[in-house]
Formats: structure tokens, sequence, C-alpha cells
């Protein structure tokens, strides 16, 4: 049976997990794309069904077989790919971490808090630790982490909580009146804090920390996005691990 009303029921279940307040009340985010939704699964998330559009002809197997119409209705991408999965939503303890980590303080778009993601899990960042950062199982961060939403940590909670967690961890900070990484040494373990694309990191996260590191840049230059300058900063000081 293929579902072609915008109206059905099951539709519109599907298309309010673009909304934050839908994917908390229901535990479950929307993953697009045939790559995507298979490495969902190897990933060992659950995965609640999977959508196919009518004029799917891969090889996974549909709970759910939609009209284009009700289909591309559910997608914000302008072309969508014609298979999206609904998993449940992972959860994960506020704990500390075990080795390096990554803090991010107020990252508010949500293809920077993807972005970011995807180059901690291809650095070895495998634990994320978010205060107040756009939703990065929103559907837009879901993409721009190119799965590496499925295999990190992602650990949410109030700046005290959060810094609480990281107690005894030092903070690297980053900062334009810190030190140049590039002669910076590291110590063996450490949470590195990417701020605010506008504002920076908060007052109480940059007193916490104990080192502030900065990318040099030419004079014409004010700054970088904030998941490239996070980029540099994390494969710098995990430059030993790559060898």
């Amino acid at each position: 049976m293929i579902i072609v009303s915008k109206s059905n029921p099951c539709v519109k279940e599907l298309r309010a997990l673009r909304e934050k307040k839908f994917r908390r009340e229901r535990g479950m985010f929307l993953v697009e794309g045939e790559k995507m939704v298979r490495e969902c699964i190897a990933s060992g998330i659950t995965v609640n069904r999977i959508v196919a559009r009518e004029d799917y002809e891969g090889e996974l197997k549909a709970d759910l077989i939609l009209g284009r119409d009700a289909f591309d209705g559910i997608s914000e991408e302008k072309t969508p790919q014609p298979i999206m999965a609904e998993a449940v939503l992972p959860a994960f303890a506020l704990t500390p971490p075990r080795e390096s980590c990554l803090l991010l303080d107020g990252v508010s778009d949500p293809a920077n808090v993807g972005a970011i993601i995807r180059t901690a899990n291809a650095a070895g960042f495998h634990e994320l630790y978010l205060i107040g950062c756009a939703d990065p199982f929103s559907p837009k961060s879901v993409r721009a982490s190119m799965s590496g939403v499925f295999f990190v940590s992602l650990m949410q909670g109030t700046r005290e909580e959060v810094l609480s967690a990281l107690s005894g961890v030092p903070l690297i900070a980053a900062d334009m009146d810190g030190e140049n990484i590039f002669s910076f040494t590291p110590p063996e373990k450490f949470a590195l804090c990417i701020g605010n694309e506008g504002n920076g990191l908060s007052k109480q996260v940059r007193e916490a920390a104990a080192y502030t590191v900065r990318i040099p840049m030419g004079e014409h230059t004010e700054s970088l996005n904030a998941a490239v300058s996070a980029g540099i900063l994390m494969y710098e000081l995990k430059r030993n691990t790559f060898i």
C-alpha cells in the first residue's frame, strides 16, 4: 500500500520530527539518504521504521511506502533522496570523559554543529559535551555530520553540569587572545572548548580554562568559521596521533 496523502497520520508524525519539541516528545529523529540509513543501522542505533518513496529502487526494505508528494513533504531538502529512517534518539548520561574530548559552548548553527561532529569523529574525539547548542539531531545537523552523529557520545547539560562533569580535566579555550596553536603543547588529556559563532566562549568557560589557544591568521582576516576553526584545532592538538 502506498500512502499518498500529506495529511495521513504517519506522514504528519514524520514531518513533525523536523522540530526539536517533537523529537524530544517522541524520542525519535530523522535520518535521510541510503548511505546514512545504512550507517545508522550499522552503528547499532535502533531504527523504528524505514520509509521509502514510491520510486525507490534500492535494497533496503521499507516499512512504509509513500507517494512522492507525501514523502518529499517530510524532508527539508529541495531534492530529497527517496529513502529515510525514523531512528530512536540515543541517550547519554552526563559523565566524565574517558579521553580527550570536545566542549561546544553555545554553537548555534545546526550545520556547524553537524560539521564539527563529523570532524570530531574523524579526528578521534568521540565524547562531545554540548551547552546551549543547536540540536545535534535536527535534520540539518544530522546531514552535516555525514554519519558522525551515530558514532560519538553527545552529552548535553547546563554550563554548571557540564563543567562539573569535566572537573579535573584541563580546558583548552579557543580564543583570539590565546597562544599560537602551532607552538602549543597540549596536556595528555584535555577538553577543547569551542564557543558561539558571534560571541565566542561564555565567561564561565573562559574563566575555567587552563589554557587559551588561537589560530594565527592574515591581517585581513578577522575570524574563521566555527567548524573550520574546530577542525584545525582538533587535528593540531592530536597531531602526534596521526604522525
